[in-house]
């Protein structure tokens, strides 16, 4: 298995609105290396779900339940989505300022590569953010 991240601002799509939606397509990505990492989404991988620029903080677990195919939302056919479904809410929010403060977590993509909206995490990386959510 691996674990991902994804952004996404909450005024646009919020952890709650996924809840209730109970799975959606990821789409609106249009970076190659974020597609890239759509397309390596493999189904039952899991994936921390961030709000971006309000709270900017991990909120949640979802998991990829389809694989990569082409994004309805536009006909180019460079970009692509997966579907995902939430899991559950963390216990406790990881903020990105607890993320930067946690020296096991400095070569964190969400350190290093801020603007990406899909990310890589270790496994290692993925049971630091557990351990911080009190999971």
């Amino acid at each position: 298995m691996n674990y991902w991240l994804v952004k996404s601002e909450p005024f646009k799509y919020s952890w709650d609105q996924f809840v209730k939606d109970k799975k959606t397509f990821w789409d609106g990505v249009r970076n190659y290396g974020a597609r890239n990492n759509l397309k390596a989404m493999k189904k039952g991988d899991h994936v921390l779900f961030y709000h971006s620029n309000e709270g900017v903080e991990i909120v949640g677990v979802a998991m990829v339940v389809k694989e990569y195919y082409q994004d309805p939302t536009t006909e180019e056919a460079a970009w692509v989505v997966v579907d995902l479904k939430p899991v559950k809410k963390l216990k406790k929010s990881v903020t990105l300022a607890q993320i930067k403060m946690e020296k096991r977590l400095a070569n964190m993509d969400l350190v290093r590569l801020g603007r990406l909206s899909v990310q890589t995490v270790k496994e290692e990386e993925w049971q630091v953010v557990m351990e911080l959510a009190g999971e």
